[in-house]
């Protein structure tokens, strides 16, 4: 691996980095917003919650609805990984490095399969 390809690895690596922190630090406070909407609605952590209706989503955090923020934290905490994956793949195609781009779209062909079937209920 030349020098540049190195340093070119180091500041996709770094900028995948920052990414995951960011929507972590994004997931948490939505998620932390829920809970105090919970609690200040008398919403009970043990209730049952609403099931996700993306359509929704952008209704309910205008209306401050705390099911609105739980979801899309818990949306962004999944769409992370798969992010890092996306933008992996993107840094070693500009490498051209076939053999890892493949691998990125087989753990991404894995991944929708995981979710094909979770949407479904595995029938």
């Amino acid at each position: 691996m030349s020098a540049t390809t190195s340093a070119r690895v180091f500041d996709a690596e770094r900028t995948i980095g920052r990414l995951l922190i960011a929507m972590t630090y994004v997931s948490v406070a939505l998620m932390g917003v829920g809970v105090v909407l919970m609690f200040a609605n008398g919403i009970s952590p043990l209730d049952a919650g609403p099931p996700l209706d993306p359509g929704d989503l952008g209704a309910e955090i205008l209306g401050l609805q705390p099911a609105g923020f739980l979801w899309l934290g818990l949306l962004i905490v999944i769409a992370a990984p798969i992010a890092r994956v996306v933008l992996a793949a993107i840094a070693y195609a500009r490498d051209r490095d076939r053999t890892m781009v493949l691998v990125s779209i087989a753990i991404l062909a894995v991944l929708a399969v995981a979710v094909a079937v979770a949407v479904t209920g595995g029938e």
